[in-house]
């Protein structure tokens, strides 16, 4: 989805004003985990805003996750209050777990595996 510069705009503002929030309300860190806001995509008419967590070393992502969505009219009108006087209507959010970082983890897992197979059998080779 291509985003037009008043999407990236607005999904900015939404970005950071919501990073503000989750601090402020101690969201940010849950049962020793920490919850980041890692992107904002929002739709063509600013309606929508799609909220992407990252959660790191969470016990439970899924509840962790339906916590925060169960409050989710509690999050868009706290954001109405930081954001009346740049937004003529605060989107509607909808939040995600972004996995990026695992992703990123097993890619490090599967090339130190690839890595040390090459190692071993260049020395068996030998």
């Amino acid at each position: 989805m291509d985003e037009n510069k008043r999407q990236k705009q607005v999904g900015k503002l939404i970005l950071e004003e919501m990073s503000d929030i989750f601090q402020r309300e101690g969201v940010n860190i849950i049962d020793g985990g920490m919850v980041s806001i890692s992107k904002v995509m929002v739709t063509p008419d600013l309606l929508e805003a799609r909220v992407y967590l990252s959660l790191f070393q969470v016990k439970d992502q899924a509840a962790l996750l339906h916590k925060i969505k169960d409050r989710g009219g509690e999050w868009r009108k706290l954001l109405g209050q930081r954001v009346k006087n740049q937004l003529r209507r605060v989107p509607q959010l909808f939040f995600f777990n972004d996995d990026t970082l695992e992703h990123v983890s097993r890619m490090e897992e599967i090339f130190k595996q690839i890595n040390n197979e090459k190692n071993t059998g260049d020395s068996n080779s030998a």
